[in-house]
């Protein structure tokens, strides 16, 4: 296949645009999937991305298109659309040279259509805006049209208009892919370079890699080398998605598709290299790779019964495999025992990981609350990256915290700004901008502590919005504040897992409402259990679960009162030396209560 009939090109958009359902109409109208074999969100290949509608791998497929009389390769990618996957939709961008821009025509410019058009600017992509949900009763294409105009800068003379649902205008997108984005180039003679994208775990195959060959040829039976480990290894299968797995025997310059080399350890594959022939490998220049993500929400992952810690670890080493983006490390908890302190991308990425692990492993895991890193500076000058709050130091040794910053750009409707103006004051906020994209709907930006966005900012912004917000952000740095360490103390004992870093003047309402929700949490026991919420050796906020007791003086009809009291001494001695002895059982439900809203709280209390 020549060259110049080879389009590589994926489809981004905000999350619930319809990249998946495009993706769908595209290989029905192509040939590639008969009517029996389609399906909704064919290439979605996970049960939680069925059941969530959403994306969470970017997948990978290769077509033959005839456009006037001329046959052509197009391999597509459908991204995710959510702001914590998209290290996938800038990975999936460097192994493209064209990028469908979705937009739905009912909903308009959201933040994560923003932000993934500025990262296919940034990859010097060929952009093509398309208008989706064309034939939904509330489309307003004209106006969506000015919107991207106006914000994004992309000329909408003649943008595409279709439904696909439908199918509507489907073929015109494909017919525009081939006439405007570039064909790919390349040495096809050349050394073999090839840049991996992604990497999966398979049971039987071990390694999956996916690669996008720059230069060059990568057969069967190469032997090829990883420049970033050095390692060697011979080439078992080589394939592409059509949108099955089916090898191919080779991939030329300028084609996207998969190998396996028997690789067995996450060690020997690195998201990012470059990938050339063992025997001509000197003096090979590296492809441009990838900046690492950086975790951004971190929680701890026990399993509920200690035996399950092996089998954990080996679930965890699986996972990590398939999702690169996510780390972890051992950690030890008095309150849980052994388990990982893991590092996500954000909260949604965090829940789908602890799922996928549940589901997959047949493992019952408990879930500390989320935090964030902290960068520590001592009186010494020395600089710590913290990610728990058992690890701040006393503060004697400590000069400043400086906490995470992220800079916000939600969409918000008009008669929403003083409302979502207001919880970013109460979130610490400090405003940047507003810009129209309508008479209807603004973006306001914000620059705000990661930790309270984990805590429950996004839930009070869809409160505040009656559910018309978006929102994306993106770490910018770190700033020293006023933060201390609460600690969360059951029946006297510290409970590490329940700590928390917090400002100094939010914690005692902090404190005062988790020990509220924790004294519903918690069952009542056969003693009385004290919940205190302490800044250092200070006690700020208190609470006592009620013991359950017996009515030991049911038996006693009458007589004198010493009788009653002595039943009832007796009673309590025995519940004093109970308390001794006895331990305190928290569910899980309690470890999650700190991200349990205020108003919950109320209602609760009421």
């Amino acid at each position: 296949m020549d060259l110049s009939r080879t389009r590589n090109f994926c489809i981004i958009a905000h999350v619930d645009h319809g990249k998946s359902t495009l993706a769908d109409r595209i290989l029905e109208q192509v040939g590639a999937v008969s009517k029996r074999e389609a399906r909704d969100q064919l290439l979605d290949d996970m049960d939680l991305e069925r059941e969530r509608g959403i994306t969470i791998k970017a997948k990978a497929v290769a077509l033959r298109v005839e456009h006037e009389g001329e046959a052509y390769d197009i391999n597509l990618i459908d991204t995710p659309g959510h702001v914590d996957f998209s290290y996938e939709v800038s990975r999936s961008l460097a192994a493209c040279e064209g990028a469908i821009l979705l937009v739905d025509a009912a909903q308009g410019v959201e933040a994560q259509t923003v932000a993934n058009a500025y990262l296919a600017v940034e990859a010097g992509l060929e952009i093509i805006p398309v208008l989706n949900k064309c034939d939904l009763p509330g489309a307003q294409p004209e106006a969506v049209a000015l919107e991207i105009d106006h914000v994004l800068g992309i000329d909408s003379t003649g943008i595409l208009r279709v439904s696909a649902k439908t199918g509507e205008g489907v073929r015109e997108v494909i017919a525009k892919v081939i006439e405007v984005v570039p064909a790919p180039t390349g040495d096809t003679d050349g050394p073999l370079r090839a840049l991996v994208f992604d990497a999966t775990y398979d049971d039987y195959r071990g390694v999956v890699i996916y690669v996008r060959v720059r230069d060059g040829v990568i057969r069967k039976g190469d032997k090829v080398k990883m420049l970033a480990t050095g390692n060697e290894h011979e080439v078992l299968d080589v394939g592409q998605w059509r949108p099955k797995p089916t090898s191919v025997g080779e991939l030329r310059t300028g084609d996207v598709g998969f190998f396996t080399a028997g690789i067995k350890t996450l060690a020997d594959v690195s998201v990012g290299d470059t990938v050339t022939l063992a025997k001509r490998s000197e003096g090979i220049e590296p492809l441009v790779g990838y900046k690492p993500p950086i975790p951004m929400v971190y929680c701890g992952l026990y399993p509920t019964q200690a035996s399950d810690f092996t089998a954990l670890r080996k679930a965890l080493d699986r996972l990590q495999l398939n999702d690169s983006s996510f780390i972890f490390e051992p950690e030890t908890s008095e309150a849980l025992g052994f388990g990982f302190r893991c590092g996500f991308l954000g909260l949604l990425h965090m829940e789908i990981v602890q799922e996928r692990i549940e589901r997959e492993s047949g493992l019952s895991l408990v879930q500390t609350a989320p935090t964030v890193s902290y960068e520590v500076v001592r009186i010494d000058g020395s600089v710590t990256v913290i990610r728990t709050p058992a690890e701040l130091p006393e503060g004697g040794e400590l000069a400043e915290v400086r906490e995470p910053m992220v800079r916000a750009a939600v969409v918000v409707p008009s008669e929403s700004i003083g409302a979502v103006m207001k919880l970013h004051e109460e979130k610490r906020g400090r405003y940047v901008a507003t810009e129209y994209l309508s008479e209807a709907r603004v973006i306001l930006t914000y620059d705000l502590p990661l930790a309270e966005v984990i805590f429950d900012y996004y839930d009070r912004l869809k409160s505040a919005t009656r559910g018309y917000a978006t929102l994306d952000y993106e770490l910018t740095g770190y700033e020293a504040a006023n933060l201390v360490k609460l600690s969360i103390l059951v029946a006297g004992v510290p409970v590490d897992a329940l700590s928390a870093i917090v400002h100094r003047d939010e914690a005692f309402r902090r404190g005062k409402e988790l020990i509220r929700r924790l004294k519903k949490e918690i069952p009542r026991h056969m003693f009385e259990v004290p919940l205190q919420a302490a800044l250092g050796g200070r006690v700020i906020a208190r609470e006592s679960i009620k013991p359950m007791r017996k009515n030991v003086t049911a038996k006693c009809y009458g007589g004198d009162i010493t009788r009653k009291r002595k039943l009832l001494e007796k009673q309590k001695e025995g519940k004093r030396r109970m308390k001794s002895v006895g331990n305190v059982e928290i569910p899980q439900d309690a470890f999650m209560s700190v991200l349990a809203r205020e108003d919950d709280t109320k209602k609760g209390k009421k």
